[in-house]
């Protein structure tokens, strides 16, 4: 017994762009790549953060408890 098929009530176009993306969804890939290419082309510009040693030490023991 076979089952019945559904066909659309337009043909299928294979014109334009049916979506659009948004403004953001180009701008920051792009932004992010020339953020990381810029470190990279200047890597004595990429200076560490000074951080609290109450946190660095909290961010040592959670990569020890994850890789463990």
């Amino acid at each position: 017994m076979s089952a019945p098929t559904h066909t659309r009530p337009h043909p299928a176009t294979s014109g334009g762009v049916d979506t659009w993306l948004p403004w953001w969804a180009l701008a920051l890939p792009t932004l992010a790549f020339i953020t990381l290419l810029v470190l990279i082309l200047n890597p004595a510009d990429a200076h560490a953060a000074a951080g609290d040693p109450a946190i660095t030490h909290l961010v040592e023991r959670v990569h020890q408890l994850v890789t463990r």
